[in-house]
């Protein structure tokens, strides 16, 4: 079967690599974006420039867009479907992060007009984007899904169904949830080791280190809830050691910043409710000597 007629619209930090690596697409590539300078190193590269936004939507299949916030999304795509004459059955996957209300708001808006919007934001930042190593999460129909998978594996090594359109930005918000509230994490542990005197380079060394390793916060989550585990699972002895790991290492870690006069209100917080978040019961609180 012929390979569709690809096209990626936002050519920036991450578009730019990500349609990099789609200008052997043995459909072709179309690609545009408001800067010309952004789609010549891809024309040269073998993709085509489109005129505008309405040529793209007039002759792409998959259409990806990669713009900076929700009302650019909305621009683009009522720019893409605009008198659609584009393809019968067409995809417009947006890869930017927007609203959580935004990519089922838009795909009810033009169901039935011959386009199928999909939410595909992706993970794994500029890096993941040039060396085709992004995680991709997909919301939308499975026929949009499958359509996509082979174009999107150009780029991305990971790429997961989620559910219908809204899904994959609720992924992707809960993901970067995660990602962000370490960042503050690791700005905490920094303060306790510069005021312990430690080399903090040597520290992120040892983290990036070990979190490849044992794989990080992603570690725990396994299980399909987040509800309180059986007494009878088999994670469960598992994940008491986890919290006990956890409860004497909070600990110290707290001591210690009594110690040197650094405040630590995450680490405070994570002692008080790490349990929880494994799905675990309140530990019974130590009787009195």
């Amino acid at each position: 079967m012929t390979a569709p007629l690809a096209a990626f619209v936002g050519l920036g930090q991450i578009g730019g690599p990500m349609a990099a690596r789609l200008t052997g697409w043995p459909g072709g590539l179309l690609v545009y974006d408001t800067r010309a300078e952004a789609m010549t190193p891809l024309v040269e590269s073998g993709a085509r420039a489109a005129a505008s936004l309405a040529e793209v939507g007039a002759s792409a299949a998959i259409i990806s867009v990669m713009v900076r916030d929700d009302d650019q999304v909305r621009d683009v795509v009522a720019a893409l479907t605009a008198g659609h004459r584009g393809p019968a059955s067409q995809v417009i996957a947006i890869h930017s992060t927007i609203g959580p209300a935004t990519a089922a708001e838009l795909a009810a808006r033009y169901a039935g007009r011959g386009t199928e919007i999909a939410d595909a934001p992706v993970s794994g930042g500029a890096i993941g984007a040039a060396d085709g190593r992004l995680a991709v999460m997909f919301g939308g129909s499975r026929e949009a899904y499958e359509r996509c998978r082979e174009p999107f594996s150009a780029w991305a090594d990971l790429i997961m169904y989620l559910g219908p359109a809204g899904a994959g930005t609720a992924a992707k918000l809960a993901r970067n949830l995660l990602h962000f509230v370490a960042f503050t994490a690791a700005a905490e542990a920094q303060r306790l080791a510069e005021a312990a005197g430690l080399d903090l380079r040597k520290l992120g060394r040892i983290v990036r280190h070990s979190d490849a390793v044992t794989g990080g916060p992603g570690a725990i989550m396994l299980r399909p809830t987040t509800a309180p585990l059986d007494s009878d699972d088999p994670l469960r002895e598992i994940l008491e050691h986890v919290r006990a790991l956890g409860d004497k290492d909070l600990s110290l870690a707290l001591e210690l910043g009594s110690q040197l006069g650094v405040d630590l209100p995450l680490a405070q917080y994570a002692r008080t409710h790490f349990g929880a978040g494994l799905g675990l019961p309140p530990q019974p609180e130590p009787e009195p000597a």
